[in-house]
Formats: C-alpha cells, structure tokens, sequence
C-alpha cells in the first residue's frame, strides 16, 4: 500500500492545503496523475466548490482532479484513476454516502493493489477499522461504523492535548481512553494538526513537525517523535 495520511488540511494562518502539498508532491513521483476525488465529508461546503479547491491545489504540482460526484459511473472513475483522494469535513456524511456509492469495497481493492490514497482528516479516518474515533458529530446514520480498514489501527485526528481553564467536560486523551476501555485490542494513534503518515513499502513514519501520541489499554499512552517508524502499528 501507499498512504499519505493527514490529520488536517489547513494549519492556522496558512492557504489551503499549503503545509501538506510539499509531502503530496514528493509522495506523488509520477508526473501529470489523475486524481479520483471523493468530496463526501463535504457539509458546510457544496462539491463543486469543494473539488475547485482540491482542483487548484493538486493542479499547481500538475496533476488532475476529477471528482467523484462529476461522473455518472463513481466506479469506474475509482478504477482509471491513478490515485485516489478523500478530503475532509464530517466523517459521518462521509462514511454514509460512500456507503450508499457502493465504494467501500472498490476503494479498498485499488489501494490494496498499489493505487497511492491520500486523506486528511475524515479522509484519514476512513482508512481505519471504523470510524469510532472521529471528532466530529453523528449528523447522519451510516449503515455501519465500518471503513475502508486498510490499517489495522485507529487514528484521531486533530488530536489536541488542551483542557482549557473552566473545562469540566471530558478531554480528548479522556475520551480516547473511554474507547480503549471497550476496544481493548485496537491502538489509537492521536495524530496532532501539521503532521502525517507516511505508508510505503510495508513502512510507516511520522511526517511532521510535532509527535504523536500513542494510547493502547492498560498502557500509559506513548509520545513518538517526528520521523519515528511506526511500522509495528500496520502489524
């Protein structure tokens, strides 16, 4: 497999996708690809606004974009395409409408076969089990929690270490840890904002400029540095 997965798109103050199309560029070695699109997280954004801005950026490094939702055949678009890209917004949506497209599977076949898949945020999400451990709310019901599970472990993206002053609720290192109590078996690998993996060749490492953090039950959750080989996680 070959996976650039990115916890988020934009850093704060930065154009879109600016801190991430370095790593695209260099993940990307062929020239002038056609990327297939799938704009479903989109919510508070419609598709056609949303692929123009995936459009412009990939363009700039010279590859195309076609999105998914511009074709009558989803499918057949999944399969000619060189790679395949998944943006993100609400997971749920997500989930539910690739569900509904019948690209669960597909998708997970091109990728198992070579084909490079780059996600940020949901788009990571979904290359997990399930989506369990997603930030975002349940806006809509998917006929399952189940993925395109091409790693065997969870990610959370945007992981944030903050509990604010005045804060009473749960954190985000205390809701990961309710998960880990239920899902004893499976890692979570909170991914924070300007930072990836990188999946090539049976290798995985952490891109970026802040660690990971690492939660797996009755462990103490683990910090891994920019540039670790996480490897043993696809195991």
């Amino acid at each position: 497999m070959k996976l650039l997965l990115i916890s988020n798109s934009t850093n704060a103050g930065e154009a879109y996708l600016e801190y991430p199309m370095p790593h695209i560029k260099n993940f990307l070695t062929a020239k002038s690809m056609l990327a297939a699109f799938i704009p479903y997280a989109g919510v508070s954004i419609n598709y056609e606004d949303y692929t123009s801005r995936v459009r412009d950026r990939f363009e700039s490094i010279g590859h195309k974009v076609t999105s998914v939702h511009e074709v009558s055949d989803p499918a057949e678009l999944i399969k000619s395409a060189d790679i395949i890209v998944v943006g993100g917004g609400n997971t749920w949506q997500l989930l539910k409408t690739t569900q509904e497209q019948g690209l669960i599977e597909l998708v997970k076949s091109e990728v198992l076969k070579g084909k490079p898949y780059i996600g940020w945020s949901a788009g990571s999400n979904m290359t997990c089990p399930t989506i369990k451990t997603t930030n975002d709310m349940p806006v809509v019901e998917p006929k399952s929690f189940s993925a395109f599970n091409l790693i065997p472990f969870q990610i959370n993206p945007h992981y944030l270490d903050a509990n604010p002053d005045g804060h009473a609720g749960e954190t985000r290192e205390a809701r990961i840890e309710e998960f880990i109590e239920l899902n004893r078996e499976i890692y979570v690998l909170g991914l924070r904002e300007g930072t990836m993996l990188q999946v090539e060749e049976g290798r995985m490492v952490l891109i970026g400029s802040r660690p990971a953090r690492l939660f797996k039950y009755n462990n103490d959750p683990v910090e891994y540095k920019p540039g670790s080989d996480l490897s043993f996680l696809l195991k």
